[in-house]
């Protein structure tokens, strides 16, 4: 199992500015070290998204020795540092944005005397992309032709010189597009939203990919994985090459999507369900995204064996929509950033679980639309640590891991970063770590849940219609698929979810062996089906297997012909959620979160004492609790029927019960 940290390191009581992060100090490899970190997200090496002299500054420039006295490193000696302690670090590709940032500079422009921040010295200007491809500050940068030998020529075989202007999606209008959600309202910078289908763009983040590499860093993280459909929030992207290549997907020569939407009265900003050939624009979309992710991926791990590495590939894919699903293959590792952050969402990891098959997934909390700004209001009044404390074992508990901030993402209008109380957070780890044989990706679910991905993607871009910095979601929506799966969990039955590709988004690989595993698998108004999707849930019908279609959920005894699986009675005992883990050597563990924490106490209440039955293969009597507080018990299960069943005094936070023999 992973232990991610979000390791942006941005400053407290200040904006947390992209693209570049802050300098790294040789202390904050022993803070990590304290975290048993095993990998850092949106680690290092952000900058290439203002210029690449910058990215190599960022990467190998001298630090001066005011600096190296308290330890601060370039990232290229923080990476390596990092690795001698075991820890991978992975660098962050800001696919979708495009920097432009004033700056005063000296009067020979040789030397820069602010950016960002000014601060009234020196001669106005800007720097950024558009500057480096125009060669405008000779004195301060290396030539874009130190890069690009051959010069940049976009898809028509134009010399390119403005990056900016060749390579930033744009509206139907043919307006420059923006990525909002990082651009701090009360400063002068600028972020133009970007297209990777642009051949140009293409070319200049593998620029960016190769010195990255080139600093050492263990993998590559491509964030914004999605680009550029996530234009669609502001109205794109009709640029040159999204329009011609949608053309060529139609088989319509000289077809202009915007033109013609426009002619009809159509401006792709209101009314998307009633656009004409939205549904075809967006699976182009989806096929160019699989085709230009891969074709990076592809970059990073043939440059990393030019020069001797194995370099993993990994990529946001935010809130798993199955818009990512065709883009798995090409991933070592998943991250994800989910798209609300609340204090209880064990039904969202199991999406994230299932989504992500054998891949391991690291998750970061976000801090639009959830409960990130007042988590950390409270941690900083020494409130909250129990909530806290939840955050990290209910992904583990639920077949993910849940990354711990250092100096994370608080969004572009909050002055400040998330850093998680240094001891809090490194006992929990320290848990997490002392205990990793308690977790499996397999479990011994009895009850499946099938996520159909066209049949969930009109009812879920409904509720989740709002743009990126609000992620505010239209509970009026009724999506089944999440009804049923809020259920189970708020009731402890552990599950699993299965997702149905529509065999376009990503092949389908479902079979009766996927399914024969499961005593009932249950499908929410799953009205489209592939034919292969059909035979396997005939054919594990037939094989005694239970299969539950529903419309509209009507209550949970429904979903479970075969009763419940799991029992938990006692007092207090209502919020508790349950999964299972399959161990080596056939032992089961039962993985219980409470997550029932009292505002007026500042703490997870512990139940009184309980009884746990649990129908599970084999049947051994061997029982061990282990709990978050560190205890370690043995008991003696009861085995009837099927079931196992044990007395347990009370739970806390977090409480893991373990049948059969720990390895």
């Amino acid at each position: 199992m992973q232990r991610g940290v979000y390791f942006d390191a941005w400053f407290p009581r200040q904006h947390c500015y992209h693209p570049s992060l802050p300098p790294r100090r040789l202390r904050m490899i022993d803070d990590l070290v304290d975290y048993r970190a095993t990998t850092l997200v949106w680690a290092s090496l952000g900058g290439g998204s203002i210029l690449l002299p910058y990215l190599e500054q960022e990467a190998f420039g001298p630090v001066d020795a005011r600096s190296r006295f308290y330890g601060f490193v370039n990232d290229s000696e923080f990476i390596a540092a990092a690795q001698a302690r075991g820890i991978r670090v992975l660098g962050i590709v800001f696919e979708a944005q495009g920097w432009e940032f004033p700056v005063e500079l000296s009067e020979a422009e040789d030397e820069v005397l602010a950016i960002n921040e000014l601060r009234g010295a020196g001669k106005r200007g800007w720097l950024g992309l558009r500057e480096f491809g125009q060669n405008r500050y000779p004195k301060l940068w290396k030539p874009v032709e130190d890069y690009f030998p051959d010069g940049l020529v976009n898809s028509a075989g134009e010399p390119v010189s403005d990056l900016i202007e060749e390579c930033c999606a744009r509206d139907i209008h043919q307006t420059a597009l923006h990525a909002r959600w990082v651009e701090c309202p009360d400063r002068e910078h600028q972020c133009f939203y970007m297209d990777r289908n642009n051949p140009v763009w293409r070319e200049y983040l593998k620029a960016i990919i190769k010195i990255q590499i080139d600093a050492g860093v263990d993998g590559v993280q491509l964030d914004e994985t999605e680009l550029p459909l996530g234009s669609l929030q502001y109205g794109g992207c009709f640029c040159r090459d999204c329009m011609a290549g949608f053309s060529d997907y139609l088989g319509r020569a000289d077809f202009h999507y915007g033109q013609w939407l426009l002619e009809q009265g159509f401006d792709f900003k209101s009314r998307l369900d009633e656009t004409p050939l939205y549904p075809e624009y967006h699976r182009y979309q989806l096929g160019a995204i699989r085709a230009h992710f891969a074709e990076l991926a592809t970059y990073a791990r043939d440059y990393g064996r030019s020069v001797g590495r194995e370099v993993l590939v990994s990529g946001n894919f935010f809130n798993m929509d199955p818009q990512y699903l065709g883009l798995v293959d090409d991933v070592d590792l998943i991250v994800t950033e989910m798209r609300n952050t609340t204090f209880r969402q064990p039904e969202w990891f199991r999406y994230v679980a299932g989504f992500a098959g054998d891949k391991d997934v690291i998750v970061v909390e976000n801090p639009y639309g959830g409960v990130v700004p007042e988590l950390v209001a409270s941690l900083k009044e020494g409130r909250g640590y129990d909530l806290f404390r939840l955050s990290l074992f209910e992904a583990a508990a639920f077949g993910v891991n849940m990354s711990v901030p250092y100096g994370s993402w608080m969004g572009a209008t909050i002055e400040d970063s998330f850093y998680a109380p240094h001891e809090v957070a490194a006992q929990a780890q320290a848990f997490l770590a002392d205990h990793e044989r308690l977790f499996a990706r397999r479990t011994v679910n009895e009850v499946a849940v099938v996520y159909g991905v066209e049949s969930n993607r009109e009812l879920i871009a409904k509720a989740d219609v709002s743009d990126n910095l609000v992620n505010a979601r239209d509970e009026s929506v009724v999506v089944p698929y999440r009804q049923v799966t809020e259920a189970l969990a708020g009731a402890a039955v552990p599950f699993d979810v299965l997702i149905f590709s529509d065999g376009r988004t990503a092949p389908d690989r479902v079979t009766v062996e996927t399914l024969s595993r499961y005593g009932t698998v249950v499908l929410p108004r799953v009205g489209y089906l592939t034919d292969a999707q059909e035979a396997a849930l005939a054919a594990y019908a037939d094989g005694g297997g239970r299969v539950v279609r529903i419309d509209a959920y009507t209550g949970l005894e429904s979903l479970l012909p075969g009763g419940r699986q799991v029992t938990l009675t006692g007092a207090d005992t209502g919020a508790v959620a349950v999964n299972t883990a399959a161990l080596a050597g056939g032992a089961v563990a039962v993985h219980l979160v409470n997550y029932g924490y009292d505002p007026a106490a500042d703490e997870v209440r512990r139940t009184g004492p309980a009884t746990l039955s649990v129908r599970l293969p084999g049947g051994s009597p061997t029982a061990t609790v282990f709990t978050s507080d560190g205890t370690v018990t043995s008991r003696t299960a009861v085995v009837s029927d099927g079931f196992h069943r044990v007395a347990l005094d009370g739970l806390g936070t977090y409480t893991i019960v373990v049948f059969g023999e720990v390895g």
